[in-house]
């Protein structure tokens, strides 16, 4: 009798987990896709197919594109779309950093990545300070 009253809790503890954790994963769609735009300040970066791409929002993004003349653009506002490399454990390490954030263990939770881009708009001709 214990058993089965210990394997009904552990299931509907499962069941509970799996429904949150769908609900948060559905209320948050931009930050769980796998495509991205992002708006900021193309530099370059340690190699010469790698660029760094400074979000708008503190994001940082180490990005490549064979489809998109990057160097054009080092030094301009630029928006940015492309695919976030490695998106699911992207978007884990991140939840992970949000969770730290919330319990006041970290003070910074900007975005880290690094994207493939599959297309890029000027936005100025400069960056922002």
């Amino acid at each position: 009798m214990r058993m089965k009253i210990a394997l009904l809790f552990g299931a509907l503890l499962l069941f509970v987990c799996t429904a949150m954790f769908a609900q948060d994963s559905a209320g948050d769609s931009k930050s769980k896709s796998g495509t991205r735009t992002i708006t900021g300040c193309l530099s370059k970066g340690d190699s010469a197919k790698e660029f760094l791409l400074t979000g708008k929002d503190g994001s940082t993004w180490e990005v490549r594109s064979d489809a998109v003349p990057l160097t054009d653009h080092v030094g301009h506002t630029v928006e940015a779309i492309g695919v976030v490399k490695n998106a699911t454990a992207h978007n884990l390490k991140e939840d992970a950093k949000g969770a730290a954030s919330d319990a006041h263990m970290k003070k910074e939770s900007a975005e880290h990545g690094h994207m493939t881009i599959t297309d890029v708009k000027m936005v100025s001709d400069s960056c922002q300070k």
